[in-house]
């Protein structure tokens, strides 16, 4: 396949006579959703466009951490992450309530590694993009994708063009173009609103907690307004990046009332102005602005394949309910997308095998996520009630052998086959659970 990846727009002359460039498969967005998808199809021998609106480097607002099952992901891709670059930990320290801050190392399983990561967005996303270009993938960044082009005759999805008038055409396409996912809005695929979302606000702090050995997290969110301080449905974490600097945020559930009248990023600065001094978690060491962004959580948009267009990662919802997760089960996804595309193109293009080759895409997704997914927003609605998560850190928090359970099902890390009792407990709540 020729080279595409020209990063700098031809004159309007040249874009009007440009022909289309074809492939097996276009992928929309290049954080690691789209990589992952572009660097699977690649290694499957398909000939992939991935298509990028930005340049890199470049930022997603983002906690940073990656937990072993987001690790796993990554040594499956074929990404060194002994590298330079990765910061590991050894689980998360938990405070909360009127108890020590305890700590909860990452369990030793045979499905997972018993260690996380943290690598900030700036690079994690273009050491990905880059990863899947070396595999075989075309790159072309700057690339803002305008609308879709629809076959008249199948109504299915054949392509894109980009602002700058260019088209790629294929006969999938898989929407990785984030939370509010454009293409799939003209494609007709819409949020639904029995799905929680959240969002998450971040920060970056230089000081000596960012050389740390765990990824700090705060159970207690408290409102901080003076008179009527309120409880609420989130959560803060400090995940340190090895480099001196700390990736330091909060996130929150919409199925709080409290969720549409916050300003988060007042609510970060009154909930940091209480930690302790030494944290250096002050205003003269913050390095950047605070952000925040969208979290759509538990399959909000549906479905995720439809008229040849498939959806991975947060452009399909893939945000776990439990703790805000979504690099994990994007990855994962993107393998299950990219071996649905391989098979349908192994049957035929167009045939009704292939199509059932591609509808197995969404079988997967719910055989593997859905129950758990569900369960996710049924424990979002219970903590959106302010008397409820009271009583979680009242008579929870402090039982350190039920926090530990608990630390297994929000961070979905069990054995499948050779599980203890918890194990087998969490794994037999997912799979009765309907999926989401």
């Amino acid at each position: 396949m020729t080279d595409v990846a020209a990063e700098q727009a031809p004159s309007d002359d040249a874009e009007a006579q440009a022909p289309a460039v074809h492939a097996d498969a276009i992928v929309v967005g290049a954080g690691p959703a789209g990589s992952a998808t572009a660097a699977h199809l690649a290694r499957r021998g398909l000939q992939v466009i991935l298509l990028e609106k930005a340049t890199f480097p470049r930022d997603k607002i983002c906690g940073d951490g990656l937990t072993p099952r987001a690790v796993k992901q990554l040594v499956n891709l074929g990404i060194d992450t002994t590298d330079e670059g990765w910061h590991r930990n050894k689980g998360l320290r938990v405070y909360g309530g009127r108890v020590e801050p305890f700590d909860m190392p990452w369990p030793e399983l045979s499905d997972f590694p018993n260690y996380g990561l943290v690598r900030r967005r700036e690079d994690f996303d273009e050491l990905l993009a880059r990863h899947a270009e070396r595999l075989g993938a075309t790159l072309v960044t700057g690339c803002t994708v305008r609308e879709p082009i629809i076959d008249r005759v199948s109504d299915r999805i054949v392509g894109v063009t980009s602002k700058d008038g260019r088209e790629f055409r294929a006969p999938v396409v898989i929407a990785c173009d984030g939370a509010s996912s454009r293409l799939s809005v003209k494609m007709g695929i819409t949020k639904r609103d029995d799905r929680p979302m959240g969002v998450a606000a971040r920060a970056y702090y230089q000081c000596e907690r960012g050389d740390g050995d765990w990824m700090e997290s705060w159970l207690e969110l408290w409102d901080g307004l003076p008179h009527q301080s309120a409880l609420l449905p989130g959560y803060g974490w400090a995940f340190p990046s090895g480099d001196g600097i700390s990736n330091v945020g909060l996130g929150m559930l919409s199925t709080s009332p409290a969720f549409a009248k916050t300003d988060y990023k007042e609510l970060m600065l009154r909930w940091l102005a209480a930690t302790p001094p030494e944290w250096g978690f002050t205003e003269e060491n913050r390095t950047g602005e605070i952000r925040s962004a969208p979290l759509p959580m538990a399959f909000n948009r549906q479905p995720a394949y439809a008229r040849g267009l498939l959806l991975v990662g947060d452009a399909g919802g893939m945000v776990n309910p439990f703790n805000g997760e979504g690099i994990d089960y994007a990855l994962e996804a993107a393998e299950m997308a990219a071996e649905a595309v391989a098979e349908a193109r192994s049957r035929g293009w167009g045939t009704p095998n292939a199509e059932r080759a591609l509808q197995g895409y969404v079988t997967r997704l719910k055989a593997d996520m859905g129950g758990y997914f569900r369960l996710g927003t049924i424990f979002a609605k219970l903590i959106g009630h302010p008397e409820v998560m009271k009583v979680c850190v009242r008579y929870g928090l402090p039982r350190k052998s039920l926090m530990r359970v608990v630390h297994k099902l929000l961070a979905n890390l069990t054995d499948q086959h050779d599980g203890d009792i918890v194990d087998r407990l969490i794994n037999t709540l997912t799979r009765i659970a309907p999926a989401a």
